[in-house]
């Protein structure tokens, strides 16, 4: 069943723009392309996926298809993909620690560090804990052939709490287009730019779930620390779903047909789609690393900055955040829907 759900978001990810102008025969086509998608398999966790560290900190339940890591005194915990992918849809349900998570980060990311170690590719959503009475924030950040001297961070806040219940956050992944979602919304595209060159994601990569230490950081700049008093710190993960074109470990090579390796490329944004995450930018982003002027002075060349600048300090964050993290300039309640 979670397969399936995931299997439809890809579905309407990949339909719902082109269908919406298509005439009969290019509607045809587009149905056509849609059906070679292979339907992901209900994996279980040993059959995707590999312990990465922390012991006992990870526990599978649901005949291995739902995921427990947690932070302790000892150690966080991390799994990651059996197989690396040159693009692809990767999403997951989340739920987060509650009460007390200061300095804990939940990372869902993508990374070929452990190949390429001075030139890695990586696509973050890293979940930053707060103390308690305020919420958890939400970070993604793109780095391309080891660019880690240019960050690319963005922060919002959230119109649920992520403890509460899961909700689903993804990645697509294409040659030449990369999207965040939150609950099937769209709330970050990055587009390959001549400018960006290779500091754009072009090398396969493995999916990452981990829970650590980030004290130093992750709250307030590092104000407020892990208290392992309320320990411990469990992030549970569902419904992984890896839909992407795996490459040979040996030989590195594509082990997919051109058509499967090209069929993310075809997933476009529909004007629906834009509207939604223009608002949910608009209200619930809380830095952008596009208008921080302490750190780049001259943005860098992918940033398209207008207006809207005048909504940021010049250190990116917003002008105005209430207690919880999130900007001021909206009212608390869910994201419009992007279907």
């Amino acid at each position: 069943m979670a397969a399936s759900r995931c299997f439809l978001l890809l579905l309407l990810l990949l339909l719902s723009p082109l269908l919406a102008s298509a005439g009969e025969e290019e509607e045809e086509a587009v149905l056509a392309m849609a059906a070679r998608l292979r339907r992901p398999a209900a994996a279980s966790f040993r059959e995707g996926y590999t312990q990465l560290f922390g012991d006992s900190n990870l526990a599978l339940h649901g005949d291995g298809k739902r995921v427990r890591i947690s932070l302790d005194e000892r150690t966080g915990a991390g799994f990651a993909s059996q197989d690396a992918y040159l693009h692809g849809f990767f999403s997951a349900s989340i739920k987060l620690p509650p009460d007390y998570a200061a300095g804990v980060v939940v990372a869902f990311y993508m990374s070929n560090g452990d190949v390429y170690e001075k030139t890695h590719d990586e696509l973050d959503f890293e979940f930053l804990g707060n103390i308690k009475g305020r919420e958890w924030r939400v970070q993604t950040n793109v780095y391309g052939n080891g660019s880690t001297s240019v960050g690319r961070e963005e922060r919002y806040g959230l119109w649920f709490d992520p403890t509460e219940d899961f909700h689903r956050y993804a990645i697509l992944w294409s040659h030449d287009w990369i999207v965040f979602y939150i609950d099937e919304t769209p709330i970050r595209e990055v587009q390959r730019t001549k400018s960006m060159g290779v500091q754009f994601p072009s090398k396969p990569m493995s999916l990452y779930a981990t829970i650590w230490d980030g004290s130093s950081w992750a709250t307030s700049g590092g104000r407020y620390k892990v208290n392992y008093k309320y320990a411990p710190f469990v992030a549970e993960f569902s419904e992984l779903m890896l839909h992407g074109c795996a490459m040979d470990t040996l030989t590195r090579a594509p082990m997919c047909t051109p058509d499967i390796a090209n069929i993310h490329n075809a997933v476009a944004m529909s004007g629906r789609q834009r509207s939604a995450m223009e608002r949910f930018r608009t209200k619930y982003m809380t830095y952008g690393y596009c208008y921080d002027r302490l750190r780049y002075p001259t943005p860098p060349s992918e940033c398209n900055v207008g207006p809207e600048a005048e909504l940021f300090l010049p250190t990116g964050e917003a002008r105005s955040i209430d207690r919880h993290g999130r900007a001021r300039r909206h009212r608390r309640g869910p994201a419009d829907s992007a279907f």
